[in-house]
C-alpha cells in the first residue's frame, strides 16, 4: 500500500469522525429546541391561568362585560369585552370596549411574549408587550405585569365610562 492510500484512509475516518460529531451536536440541540417548548407551554400554561382568573373578575365590577378564553394561531389567554349605545342629540353611537392579554405562541425567537390590547369606547388606549428569552424568565414579573396591566385598563375604562 502506498502513503497516499494511507491517507485515503486516513481521510475517510476524519469524515466519519466529523460526521459523528455533527450529529451529536444536532441531536444535543433538537434537545435544547424540545426543552425550549416545554418550558414555553409550562410557562404558557401558568401566564394563561393568571389571566383567566384576573379577566373574569371585571364583569363583577363592571357588568355588561362578557369574559371569553382565547387559545389558538394568535396565542392564549383572556378577553373581556362589552358593546354600549350612546344617545347624543337624537344620534346613536355603537361604543366598544375590549381588554385582551394573550401569551403569543412558541416561535423560532425563543422567548415567552406576552401582549395586551385594551379599547375603551372605541378608543385603544392601552398596548402593551413583553418578552424575555424563555431561559431566562420570571414567572413572577410577567405575573405582576398582567396584574398591572389589567389595573391600569380597569382606570381607563372607570375613568372614560359613559
Amino acid at each position: 500500500m502506498s502513503e497516499f492510500e494511507d491517507r485515503i484512509r486516513d481521510a475517510i475516518v476524519r469524515g466519519q469522525k466529523r460526521n459523528e460529531r455533527q450529529s451529536a451536536a444536532q441531536h444535543k440541540q433538537e434537545l435544547n429546541a424540545d426543552e425550549l417548548k416545554r418550558l414555553h407551554s409550562k410557562y404558557r400554561l401558568v401566564l394563561s391561568d393568571h389571566i383567566e382568573e384576573c379577566m373574569k373578575k371585571l364583569p363583577n365590577y363592571f357588568p355588561g362585560f362578557q369574559f371569553e378564553t382565547l387559545y389558538g394561531e394568535r396565542g392564549w389567554g383572556a378577553a373581556c369585552s362589552r358593546d354600549d349605545i350612546r344617545l347624543d342629540g337624537g344620534k346613536r353611537d355603537n361604543m366598544y370596549s375590549r381588554l385582551e392579554l394573550t401569551v403569543r405562541p412558541f416561535s423560532d425567537l425563543k422567548v415567552v411574549d406576552l401582549a395586551a390590547k385594551g379599547t375603551v369606547l372605541n378608543k385603544e388606549l392601552l398596548t402593551r408587550s413583553h418578552f424575555m428569552k424563555i431561559a431566562d424568565v420570571d414567572e413572577q414579573e410577567f405575573i405582576g405585569l398582567i396584574d398591572r396591566w389589567v389595573l391600569e385598563y380597569v382606570e381607563l375604562y372607570a375613568a372614560n365610562q359613559v
